[in-house]
């Protein structure tokens, strides 16, 4: 069966319904949907305490049952793992356009770049784990220092 499959729910998911596709950088495109959607979505900020741990949940979720079902290692076309990344850096930081273009930025430098203990989740978790966590720990990264830079200035 070829990836992605726009049938099965996991598949619309891990591709964010499609955005995935896009090329060039469907990482980078992911995050940039991530980062409007949320920015739109400010009445829900005040719940991002729950929102967030459970996309992570569900997205763990998807991100086996994609990687499960296509043919190699975190498929190019998988990015709900940027999405969640991208809303962990931004759920740091009050609904401010020039602080999404700072996360923004600088989640993509930590996802591309890979420092640290983020790089050592890429190489050692495998799987859907493997394709998660490295994001989830790039938005962390994004978020702190982001926070830390708009609290000094």
């Amino acid at each position: 069966m070829p990836f992605p499959n726009f049938k099965k729910p996991s598949h619309i998911l891990a591709t964010w319904f499609g955005v995935g596709l896009l090329r060039p950088a469907p990482g980078t495109w992911g995050s940039l949907m991530a980062a409007i959607g949320w920015y739109f979505l400010d009445f829900l900020h005040s719940w991002t305490i729950i929102i967030i741990p459970l996309f992570v949940i569900l997205s763990l979720y998807v991100c086996i049952k994609a990687d499960e079902d296509s043919e190699t290692d975190d498929h190019p076309s998988i990015v709900i793992d940027e999405v969640v990344g991208m809303l962990i850096a931004l759920s740091f930081v009050e609904n401010n356009f020039l602080m999404y273009i700072a996360a923004f930025i600088l989640f993509r430098l930590f996802d591309i770049w890979k420092p640290g203990p983020i790089a050592w989740a890429d190489i050692n978790l495998k799987g859907g784990w493997g394709i998660l966590f490295d994001d989830v720990l790039a938005g962390l990264f994004s978020g702190v220092i982001i926070f830390v830079f708009f609290s000094l200035i």
